[in-house]
């Protein structure tokens, strides 16, 4: 019962964190000069990722 609620909060928060990467408000960890290509392009992702976790961890929320 209690993992669940964990598990709900870390996938809040990851959600949360994913969010605000992908439009801008918080800067990827390390700096944008030395990532790959590849980092940035998965950051970009983040912009509907991000939220579709936090709907996720709110349906299972709901839900138990």
């Amino acid at each position: 019962m209690i993992a669940a609620y964990i598990d709900e909060l870390i996938m809040a928060f990851a959600g949360l964190w994913m969010t605000s990467v992908g439009f801008g408000y918080l800067p990827l960890p390390g700096g944008a000069a030395s990532q790959p290509g590849w980092v940035t392009t998965v950051a970009g992702h983040f912009k509907w990722m991000g939220p579709l976790l936090l709907v996720i961890a709110i349906a299972l929320a709901i839900a138990s």
